[in-house]
């Protein structure tokens, strides 16, 4: 015999894995963020070293 189907449980189940992924998503984005501008620091202070050399 078939089950009943339970709709809000699988809304539920639904929204909690659209939540997940959108937070995964923004931390992603955070962390690429975050490189990106620890790179650009690095090389402002590369910049910076060659210049004070001269």
């Amino acid at each position: 015999m078939a089950m009943k189907p339970n709709y809000r449980f699988e809304r539920n189940q639904r929204d909690r894995a659209k939540a997940a992924k959108k937070e995964a998503k923004l931390a992603a984005k955070a962390a690429k963020g975050k490189d990106a501008q620890t790179e650009q620091e690095d090389a402002q202070e590369r910049d910076g070293d060659s210049k004070q050399e001269l």
